[in-house]
């Protein structure tokens, strides 16, 4: 195992040298450049780059990525490598992007990028009661503003952009493992993470769906007092809405774009996929749509995982 080298601001350069041996073959080498915000999970992620068998460096200066990448290309021990940089390189990350295009001349590279939405990295910070990198001086949440600005020349550039802010750790684990790990063709073809989520239009459409749905075409269960204080995960429910012709119809269309929609996003690079389904209130017809799509796109071979904003707890 390499040891920690002291870099110019006093913090470590830590190299590990996975345990196992790498599955890649030599012709398959490349680096991997893990960045993004703090709090983010990159230390989490550079972990499991290790355990896929990568030589893993956390905190390498920004200055020395040229010759790594070059050790990379000749080492006849490393055949894959991820290494960690962040906002601690402070204004020399302007020079990123110069240095990328450099590096690629030597050896395959992907640059992936966290993030997470503002208010989960202050949380994450609260918990962890630990001090943002840029300092103690101003507020978590000015701080992380500040930074992301200062990392907008790597992430325009990045080639995967993975937004955390819902992830736990072992969720961010799966999706690495499946967008990294050189396994069977059916595990890199299906690297991608979608979230399908039930809601109520009268609360307002979530945010952070990327496609909606709106299945207040069907009839309403709410106006059956027997099924109005249930939710659509409740058989009698899911039975009443399931009997509707047009709600066979709807599931199969819908998984049909869905089918067809999704490699394409995968083609394009994107990491996560959050699909809306919007009823009235969201406790009857879109609880039971989301937990039909999320059964229908598992059977495709995808990973698909179910929720509901506005059901009842």
């Amino acid at each position: 195992m390499a040891k920690a080298a002291k870099t110019s601001k006093g913090s470590k350069t830590v190299a590990k040298k996975a345990a196992g041996t790498p599955r890649h073959t030599e012709h398959e080498r490349e680096l991997v450049i893990l960045t993004g915000m703090s709090g983010a999970g990159k230390a989490s992620a550079l972990k499991t780059f290790e355990d896929l068998g990568y030589y893993s460096v956390d905190n390498l200066p920004l200055d020395l990525i040229p010759r790594f990448a070059e050790l990379v290309a000749k080492s006849a021990d490393i055949t894959h490598a991820a290494l960690v940089i962040d906002v601690r390189e402070g204004a020399k990350l302007d020079r990123f992007p110069a240095i990328l295009k450099q590096v690629r001349k030597t050896l395959a590279v992907r640059v992936l990028f966290l993030e997470a939405e503002d208010n989960s990295l202050v949380r994450r910070f609260s918990e962890t009661r630990r001090p943002h990198p840029l300092g103690r001086d101003e507020t978590v949440i000015s701080q992380v503003k500040a930074e992301r600005k200062r990392l907008d020349p790597i992430r325009n550039v990045a080639d995967i952009l993975l937004d955390t802010t819902k992830f736990n750790v072992h969720e961010l684990r799966a999706h690495i493992n499946a967008q990294f790990s050189r396994g069977s063709a059916d595990t890199t073809d299906r690297n991608l993470t979608i979230s399908v989520m039930s809601f109520g239009f009268k609360n307002g459409v979530p945010s952070d769906a990327d496609l909606v749905f709106d299945v207040r075409f069907l009839p309403n269960p709410h106006f059956v007092p027997e099924f109005r204080k249930l939710t659509g995960k409740h058989p009698k429910v899911a039975k009443y809405v399931r009997g509707f012709p047009q709600t066979q119809e709807f599931l199969d269309k819908a998984t049909e774009m869905l089918t067809f929609l999704l490699p394409h996003y995968i083609k394009e690079g994107k990491s996560y996929l959050t699909i809306g389904i919007g009823c009235t209130g969201g406790q009857h017809r879109s609880v039971l749509i989301t937990e039909e799509l999320k059964k229908r796109l598992g059977a495709a071979g995808y990973r698909a995982k179910a929720s509901h904003r506005d059901m009842p707890r």
